[in-house]
């Protein structure tokens, strides 16, 4: 394990906090990632000891997805979640935040969580009625489903 890993981690979360304010994420959970980072500058000794003893939600700011997240760190020497963050999405996909309720936290969603990449793999979510289940979009249904036709009529 890399001798820096305080710092490699604090890199990373500082990181990721700034990608999801730029993509207008919840506010408290960039905040997150800023006091997880400070408080892993600060630390006293390497995160990897805390670790091995069980104890990083001891450390200040760190709950327990920021403790998987060094988990996965630590174990696989990367966090899939930052990876994510850092591929831009696809033009084809960007659009989608045209769409009537729609921000890019909820396209990046659909596309890297849920392999949504199509106007029809998203024109069947909608229809399925899950879409609706996003936070923002949940009275919005009919209304993104007339507008994801209407594009996807344009597009062809």
């Amino acid at each position: 394990m890399n001798e820096n890993v305080n710092q490699d981690l604090m890199a990373i979360f500082l990181s990721m906090a700034g990608l999801l304010a730029s993509r207008g994420e919840n506010p408290y959970k960039v905040k997150a990632y800023r006091r997880a980072a400070d408080s892993l500058k600060s630390l006293p000794e390497k995160v990897t000891a805390l670790a091995e003893r069980g104890e990083l939600q001891t450390i200040p700011g760190i709950g327990k997805e920021l403790s998987a997240k060094i988990q996965e760190f630590l174990s696989t020497g990367r966090i899939r979640a930052y990876e994510e963050l850092k591929i831009p999405l696809p033009e084809s996909v960007r659009e989608w935040v045209n769409l009537p309720g729609f921000s890019e936290p909820i396209v990046h969603d659909l596309f890297f969580r849920l392999g949504i990449t199509t106007w029809e793999d998203l024109e069947a979510l909608a229809q399925s009625h899950l879409l609706q289940t996003l936070p923002g979009l949940g009275t919005r249904g009919e209304e993104i489903l007339n507008a994801i036709r209407s594009k996807r009529i344009a597009c062809q």
